[in-house]
């Protein structure tokens, strides 16, 4: 199973443009691959799921670039991405940016991926307090996207799953303006409706004063949560 989410930056539709490129071309890359049996040479130290994953977002980082460069109106354009692919027992999560991936297990909800953001970076550095992070001019820059430069690191992680695992992959638009008690809160009541689930989610933020792109992927694995 496959989940992503990107969330695109960049003036003059560039940001549609971009977080559809990454999509259709990490679609591409990775359907045909998993069609049959891997056979790639592994990266050292990482699986061969893990491997395409990265290897995957390499590709749509350059065709996001040189679609850039081709076309000068939207220089500079990026996405944040945020993915999940399951395979056997275990979990490759992949994360470029501030789209989050967060895991609920035993009805506690947990975020699994860190922030490629400048105030992430100040709170772990001390330079800020978490309340002085919450309200930082700067929370929205990043400082890591797809596309933006012609090469780039994608974080990712392998983990094992349980049985009733739920996976939710957000862009900011939903974490700035809903706490995470209550994206946990929802989800533990939901009891197994996950559209209902996520429109409840995206209706939360918009009436929270949501202007930003709100995205929000629900994967679940069969099983007691």
């Amino acid at each position: 199973g496959l989940a992503m989410l990107a969330d695109g930056m960049g003036g003059h539709n560039a940001g549609d443009v971009a977080s559809r490129l990454c999509l259709e071309t990490l679609n591409g890359a990775l359907q045909t691959a998993l069609d049959k049996p891997l056979r790639l040479r592994p990266n050292k130290g990482m699986s061969k799921h893990a491997t395409l994953v990265r290897r995957s977002v390499n590709k749509a980082n350059t065709a996001i670039f040189e679609n850039a460069e081709a076309n000068p109106e939207r220089k500079g354009m990026g996405t944040t991405l945020a993915m999940v692919i399951f395979y056997e027992d275990k979990v490759v999560v992949a994360h470029v940016g501030d789209s989050r991936v967060y895991r609920l297990r035993d009805r506690k909800l947990e975020q699994i991926t860190a922030d490629h953001s400048l105030v992430r970076e100040l709170l772990e550095k001390g330079a800020i307090s978490a309340e002085e992070a919450e309200n930082n001019p700067y929370r929205h820059v990043i400082t890591r996207a797809v596309g933006v430069r012609s090469r780039m690191v994608t974080e990712v992680q392998e983990q094992e799953t349980r049985p009733g695992d739920v996976f939710l992959l957000c862009s900011d638009g939903l974490t700035d303006l809903v706490s995470d008690d209550v994206i946990e809160d929802i989800l533990v009541v939901a009891g197994g409706n996950w559209e209902h689930a996520a429109q409840h989610l995206i209706d939360l933020a918009n009436n929270n004063g949501g202007r930003d792109n709100i995205s929000v992927v629900i994967a679940a694995l069969g099983g007691p949560r």
